[in-house]
């Protein structure tokens, strides 16, 4: 178990900060913004805004996580590598992650200014850790139930999804901590959608305090996701207050770090919540007293 600082590459946060990583997809066909920043420089501008919009951490992905068109390692790292290294020139203070399984790619990103190995797909490539580890950075470990990486879950059954998560989630950070991935560079995953249908996502949405008792800090993807789609009858376009509803939730329980489309209204929604939970206080209070 661990506790404390998290400390994210060359980036330390202290133990109450909680985190906005925006999506920035080198993609032609993500689902969300459906390639709208699939050229480079698109893909800058993505990150201009969302810096400017007080994202501390910018995910980079050079591959979308449904089925879809084979890409190699040599195309992955074509779509990320350089740009990671665009970034890191332009904005070093941001903290830089990369959504990738691959080792390869993994270790390309982090020579290129990587802070995060962000591992959406639970370990399928177990030299990953080693990466991390290498090149003393930071990993997020993923909950998919053991799926090939970009396939859809079909019918899929857990005993209990929370368990099993916990359970395999602690188990791939023990392992990268055995591997040399510093403790205080370790994050956990519950992976909503991946390897899931909605009822195991709203699972974990509801019980996700039982991930964050376990010490490590926790992440979640809920963004315009299909348990919330499915939820509420609604299209990709049309999900942002069932994610912001999602991700009340999860702020209450204590999650972390938020992996996000949509920066200022999931860092309000957070805010909100913390400060009715008195972990922090508001930014400004004169009602009553002035």
């Amino acid at each position: 178990m661990t506790t404390g600082v998290l400390r994210l590459g060359r980036h330390t946060f202290s133990d109450d900060a909680t985190l906005m990583m925006a999506i920035v997809n080198r993609t032609p066909d993500s689902f969300f913004d459906k390639g709208a920043t699939w050229e480079e420089d698109k893909a800058f501008e993505r990150v201009a805004q969302v810096v400017a919009e007080g994202a501390e951490i910018v995910d980079i992905g050079g591959i979308k996580a449904a089925p879809g068109v084979e890409i190699g390692e040599e195309e992955e790292k074509a779509r990320v590598v350089d740009f990671v290294s665009r970034v890191r020139e332009a904005f070093p203070s941001l903290v830089i992650s990369v959504d990738t399984w691959r080792a390869s790619v993994g270790d390309a990103v982090c020579a290129a200014g990587a802070d995060v190995l962000n591992d959406a797909w639970g370990g399928a490539d177990r030299e990953l850790v080693d990466v991390a580890a290498a090149h003393d950075v930071a990993i997020v470990c993923t909950h998919t139930g053991g799926v090939t990486p970009r396939t859809r879950p079909y019918r899929i059954e857990y005993d209990d999804v929370v368990h099993e998560a916990v359970r395999d989630t602690v188990a791939y950070a023990e392992r990268a901590v055995a591997a040399g991935v510093a403790r205080e560079s370790v994050v956990i995953d519950p992976a909503h959608d991946f390897g899931k249908n909605t009822f195991h996502s709203l699972e974990l949405t509801r019980r996700l305090g039982e991930m964050v008792d376990t010490g490590w800090p926790v992440l979640v993807s809920l963004s315009n996701k299909d348990f919330v789609g499915e939820s509420l009858d609604l299209p990709v376009g049309e999900r942002l207050t069932g994610t912001l509803a999602a991700t009340a939730v999860c702020a209450l329980a204590g999650a972390r770090i938020y992996r996000v489309h949509q920066v200022v209204e999931t860092r309000q929604t957070v805010d909100m919540v913390n400060t009715i939970a008195g972990r922090r206080l508001p930014r400004r209070a004169i009602r009553g007293l002035q």
